[in-house]
C-alpha cells in the first residue's frame, strides 16, 4: 500500500524528517520572523553591492563585468581617485567640481595647492562618507590621506580583500546555514535535487571569495566573482519562497498526509 502512494521519484521520508506542518506555530513564526529579517538584510546588502561597485566602468547604471575588474585588479592606468571621479563618484559631483580635482592629481598632487584647489571640494562633496570613520571606503580626510589615492589604481589591496573576505565567509556561512537549516523541513524532491541546493551556496561562497584575489592575477576570473554572488543569490531566494510559501500557503504533501494516517 506504502509504495503505491508513492510516485516513482519520490523517496521514502527519512523518519528524522520534520514538515513545517508538523511543527508547533510558536517554531514557524520564529522560522518566518528569521527569513524576513535575512531577506531584508540580504536586499540591503544587494544594493550596497550594486552602488559599491557599480559605474567604475562609467555607466553607473549597470554592474558590468569590467566594474569588477576595475575593483580587484583596478583601472591599470589612472589614480584610484581619478578612477572614482570618473566612474561610481561621477554623479556626486558637477563636471566643473571634478575637472579642478583631476588637474590637480595629473599636475603631480602637490601639497601647496591641495588646502586651495582640493580641500574644499572635498569638505563639501565627500567628507560626509570618506572621513575615515567606514573602513570600507577611502579616507579623504587631509592630505597624507588623499596622497594615497592619487598613485596608479591598483584596485583592493591584499589586506584589504583578507579584512573583507573573513567578513564575508563568517557572515554569509551563518546566513546559509540559517536559511539552508530551514529550508530543510520542506518538502523537496528529488531529493538529491533539495541537497544540492543547501550545499550549492556555500561552494559558490568559496568560489565568489577565492576569486577576488585571483581576479588581479587573471581578469577573466571575474566572471567566476559575477557566477558565484548570482548563484548565492539565486540559491537564497529560492529556499526562502519555498520555505515561506509550504511553511503557510502550500497543500500538505500527500507523503507528510499519509504520514499522519492513523496505521
Amino acid at each position: 500500500m506504502a509504495d503505491a502512494k508513492q510516485t516513482a521519484n519520490e523517496a521514502p521520508l527519512h523518519k528524522a524528517f520534520m514538515h513545517f506542518s508538523e511543527m508547533p506555530y510558536s517554531m514557524r513564526v520564529v522560522y518566518t520572523a528569521t527569513l524576513l529579517i535575512l531577506g531584508m538584510g540580504y536586499l540591503f546588502a544587494l544594493i550596497y553591492l550594486f552602488h559599491t561597485y557599480s559605474g567604475k566602468d562609467g555607466n553607473p547604471m549597470a554592474l558590468s563585468y569590467e566594474d569588477v575588474v576595475i575593483a580587484y585588479s583596478g583601472s591599470g592606468k589612472d589614480s584610484r581617485l581619478e578612477a572614482a571621479l570618473r566612474g561610481s563618484m561621477s554623479a556626486m559631483l558637477p563636471r566643473e567640481e571634478i575637472n579642478p580635482l583631476v588637474a590637480w592629481v595629473k599636475g603631480g598632487a602637490v601639497r601647496t595647492s591641495f588646502e586651495k584647489d582640493v580641500k574644499p571640494t572635498l569638505d563639501k562633496r565627500c567628507m560626509s562618507c570618506h572621513d575615515g570613520s567606514n573602513p570600507h571606503l577611502a579616507n579623504l580626510n587631509g592630505y597624507d590621506n588623499v596622497r594615497k589615492v592619487t598613485e596608479r589604481d591598483t584596485g583592493a589591496g591584499i589586506f584589504t580583500l583578507v579584512r573583507v573576505s573573513h567578513i564575508h565567509l563568517f557572515g554569509l556561512t551563518f546566513v546559509f546555514f540559517i536559511v539552508g537549516s530551514i529550508f530543510s523541513h520542506a518538502y523537496v524532491r528529488p531529493v538529491w535535487f533539495k541537497c544540492a541546493l543547501i550545499g550549492l551556496p556555500f561552494v559558490s561562497l568559496v568560489l565568489d571569495v577565492g576569486s577576488w584575489y585571483f581576479t588581479k592575477l587573471y581578469h577573466p576570473f571575474a566572471w567566476v566573482v559575477m557566477i558565484g554572488g548570482a548563484v548565492m543569490g539565486l540559491s537564497f531566494a529560492y529556499m526562502w519562497v519555498v520555505s515561506m510559501f509550504q511553511m503557510w500557503f502550500a497543500r500538505l504533501p500527500s507523503a507528510i498526509a499519509h504520514r499522519k494516517e492513523p496505521q
